[in-house]
């Protein structure tokens, strides 16, 4: 890709897309972005990468790829209970395609001005389909959600509906049937997996309440699990209690814990709230969220069945680096 090429992609289809913030002081245009930080807080910064083949599939409608690759990283952002500001973007393109271009970026930038983030930077360059966004935002490092912090007798609550991505995933790959799924049920289910909604007004309504969190994006039983490590506890949950869509109620119960337990790609929040404010914090919420177990003091991952049966959780979610990704 020539650097006319470059050039011309940029102002094109990625100058002045998003919204114009004053703590931009120089965005895009130059070698770097010179951006103002509130002096009361700090930033929090993540960095996602997408691979065509790999997070997502070779057919997947490009404006919804844009929506995702930002929404991935406000995910993150929304774990620590931080305020979405800016982002970049790193575009790895096989050939210049004005239509998938034009529809990423509108994409993109849908959710951008949802969250007023500015895009003050990257690069494009030529290879195989892949994106990278790094995102930006604000939170007071005091009040700053973390995974160390989960303390024992914390309720431990999940925002949303868990494996609804996981289903469409495994849909997509024809590895579980779709009896019982009506049209209806097959098009939520994709959607879930190609534009999840990142849970920002939750985060912030958090940070009066949680002790920990962790967004779901590797699977519950193991983004969990990090909240468990890093706070030196364990859990125990009810299998009964992870909440589920009325489309994963239609398979069954069994598949759908599974996957609800285990696959990737939710985008919602696992926190842990302390018993003492847990009352205050229902009356409070306005999302959807749901009570499955608790913090205990002896380590690892218990799952009670409906039965009352206790199993020690081995299957972890997401690996990059294993045989087909999901195992």
């Amino acid at each position: 890709m020539s650097a006319q090429s470059e050039l011309l992609i940029i102002a094109t289809y990625f100058t002045d897309i998003t919204p114009e913030r004053c703590d931009v002081i120089l965005g895009i245009g130059d070698d770097c972005a010179l951006l103002q930080c509130p002096t009361d807080h700090v930033v929090a910064v993540s960095i996602d990468t997408l691979v065509e083949g790999v997070h997502f599939f070779k057919d997947t409608d490009p404006e919804n790829l844009g929506y995702k690759s930002l929404a991935v990283g406000l995910s993150d952002l929304a774990a620590m209970g931080a305020k979405p500001a800016w982002f970049t973007l790193t575009l790895t393109l096989p050939k210049i395609n004005t239509s998938w271009l034009e529809a990423f970026s509108r994409g993109m930038a849908t959710l951008a001005k949802q969250y007023s983030m500015q895009l003050v930077g990257g690069d494009t360059t030529r290879g195989s389909l892949s994106i990278s966004i790094q995102v930006h935002g604000f939170v007071k490092v005091e009040y700053a959600l973390r995974r160390n912090g989960a303390q024992v007798g914390d309720l431990i609550y999940v925002s949303g509906t868990l494996g609804n991505a996981g289903m469409a995933l495994q849909l997509k790959l024809h590895r579980l049937s779709c009896e019982g799924l009506t049209l209806s049920d097959k098009h939520y289910l994709v959607r879930c997996l190609e534009k999840p909604t990142p849970r920002i007004e939750l985060s912030e309504f958090l940070l009066d309440y949680a002790t920990s969190a962790i967004d779901i994006s590797d699977g519950l039983s193991s983004d969990l699990m990090h909240i468990l490590t890093n706070s030196g506890v364990g859990a125990i949950i009810e299998s009964e209690k992870i909440p589920l869509s009325s489309s994963l109620q239609k398979i069954p119960i069994d598949e759908a814990i599974e996957l609800a337990l285990h696959s990737g790609d939710d985008y919602e929040l696992c926190f842990t709230i302390p018993a003492c404010k847990v009352h205050e914090f229902e009356l409070a919420v306005a999302e959807k969220c749901t009570s499955i177990g608790k913090i205990k003091a002896a380590p690892g991952l218990l799952v009670v069945s409906p039965d009352g049966q206790e199993q020690l959780v081995i299957k972890s979610g997401y690996e990059h680096f294993q045989i087909n990704g999901y195992i």
